[in-house]
């Protein structure tokens, strides 16, 4: 694994030098070369705490694929670059893993505003990306581009998930309160838009900065209930969320409290009891039928010495895919991928799932897992219900250009 991109060029450089003293072809001792993942990842911010597990994941992934044989004779290597938490600085550092790190696709840390910054720069890069974080809609729709792929859900499918839970519930009046940065905004509209559906009216809306850790103010106004919240906070910000929310007994004022992207596995522990009851939208747990996810958390654990969580697994099923997309290519090439990933049905640890052609999603399951408490004295998920992708995707849109 490559943890700085400009001592990966220099390396290559040496290379370079020292098979031409030798009389030999350097193109040729290429062809042998690793087919490079680039990563990103932040370490500065609230999500910053949360980037040794995300390189982790990608490294356990690249180990295990190389032991199935890599693709076309060649392994896999993987570029980490890890930048400020910007748009801006999501451009630089993937700029520099296309450019010195020769990455073919990039990966990793990106949040929605990231995606949305990255997405008109990658066929000038010359990089395909592959999403496992980003949620929001506007990358299904006029935002999609042909080097863009998606593998983890978007807020869309999020919602169509929460649906049952809300008619189930009986709730009619909902607070939210959400992080202010783009997967925050279209998820609340879009969650907004449900409700609104159901004959049910949205009470409160809000919305907290990125890396905010004094709620105080936000749980006062919410403390004038609806009958139901929902609490779509990330990293640092989330765990500051659900402490404080416990001391003012904020989750015992509502009939249901929903979590989206909340009280997710990887937080579980640092949440300790102040999520319990939540229910939270998870797409996999390490418990998913089918043999070959159980040998992929076997690997993994012997690797890492603790369970995937499920941005692991996203993470496993994006480079999965871009395996998929090589061997089908015959090429490493972003062009030729891209190509080949379009309509493929592909065989991953959440089974055999397609990548649609029109917008460049892949077709995955999804579900809602309650927090309770475990037989250890802990939290556990207790998954309510999962369902496959058909049943949940909205068609492509036509506003999407997926296809170049």
């Amino acid at each position: 694994m490559i943890r700085k991109s400009r001592r990966y060029f220099n390396l290559v450089a040496a290379a370079a030098l020292s098979a031409a003293c030798a009389g030999l072809p350097f193109a040729a001792s290429a062809q042998q070369e690793p087919i490079r993942i680039g990563l990103l990842t932040i370490d500065s911010g609230p999500f910053a705490t949360y980037a040794n597990l995300m390189e982790s994941g990608a490294r356990a992934a690249v180990d295990i694929l190389n032991a199935e044989g890599g693709a076309l004779g060649r392994k896999f290597e993987l570029v980490v670059q890890s930048h400020s938490g910007t748009p801006a600085a999501a451009i630089q550092a993937a700029t520099r893993l296309a450019q010195q790190g020769k990455v073919s696709v990039i990966t990793g840390q990106t949040q929605s505003s990231h995606s949305l910054a990255l997405v008109p720069r990658l066929e000038q890069l010359g990089v395909l990306m592959i999403d496992t974080y980003a949620q929001s809609n506007d990358l299904m729709t006029k935002s999609c581009a042909p080097n863009y792929f998606r593998v983890n859900t978007p807020d869309a499918v999020t919602t169509r998930m929460m649906q049952e839970y809300v008619k189930a519930s009986g709730a009619k009046t909902w607070n939210l309160i959400s992080m202010d940065y783009a997967a925050g905004q279209s998820f609340s509209k879009a969650f907004g838009e449900l409700v609104g559906g159901m004959g049910g009216s949205i009470q409160q809306s809000l919305f907290s900065p990125q890396g905010t850790s004094d709620f105080g103010s936000y749980i006062s106004q919410l403390s004038r209930p609806a009958d139901a919240l929902v609490v779509t906070l990330f990293m640092s910000d989330g765990q500051s969320f659900g402490k404080q929310s416990k001391q003012f007994g904020l989750f015992d004022k509502y009939k249901v409290v929903l979590g989206n992207g909340f009280a997710t596995d990887f937080q579980l522990e640092a949440h300790g009891e102040n999520v319990l009851g939540v229910v939270n939208a998870l797409s996999w747990t390490p418990e998913l039928p089918g043999a070959r996810n159980a040998t992929y958390v076997k690997e993994f654990v012997l690797r890492n010495k603790r369970r995937p969580f499920y941005t692991d697994a996203d993470t496993m099923v994006a480079l999965e895919v871009f395996r998929a997309g090589v061997v089908k290519a015959g090429s490493a090439e972003p062009a030729r991928v891209r190509k080949a990933l379009e309509g493929l049905r592909i065989d991953t640890i959440f089974g055999n799932v397609e990548m649609r052609a029109a917008d460049h999603h892949l077709i995955r399951q999804h579900g809602m897992a309650q927090v309770v408490k475990a037989p250890n004295g802990g939290t556990a998920f207790s998954m309510r219900v999962m369902k496959p992708g058909p049943e949940i995707y909205p068609p492509a849109n036509p506003e999407c250009k997926a296809q170049g």
